[in-house]
C-alpha cells in the first residue's frame, strides 16, 4: 500500500465507486434525480479551470450580446 495520502477527491470517487457497486439500482435512481437537478459545482468539477474560464467568458459575451440586440 502506498504511503501517500488519500485526496479529499480521490475519496469522494473512491466512495461514490464503492457505493455504484453495492447498490446499483439505487444509484440509477440518484442518477435520474441528479439529471433534472443539477447544481454548477458538478459542471464546474468536470470542466477543469481552463473549462470553467472559457464557460464563464461565453456567458458573459452572451450577456453582452443579448443587451446588445435585444
Amino acid at each position: 500500500m502506498s504511503n501517500r495520502k488519500e485526496t479529499p477527491e480521490e475519496q469522494r470517487e473512491r466512495l461514490r465507486q464503492e457505493e455504484l457497486k453495492n447498490n446499483p439500482s439505487g444509484t440509477f435512481r440518484d442518477g435520474l434525480n441528479r439529471a433534472d437537478n443539477t447544481n454548477l459545482a458538478d459542471l464546474v468539477g468536470g470542466l477543469g479551470w481552463k473549462g470553467t474560464g472559457i464557460l464563464i467568458l461565453v456567458l458573459i459575451g452572451g450577456y453582452f450580446l443579448y443587451k446588445l440586440l435585444f
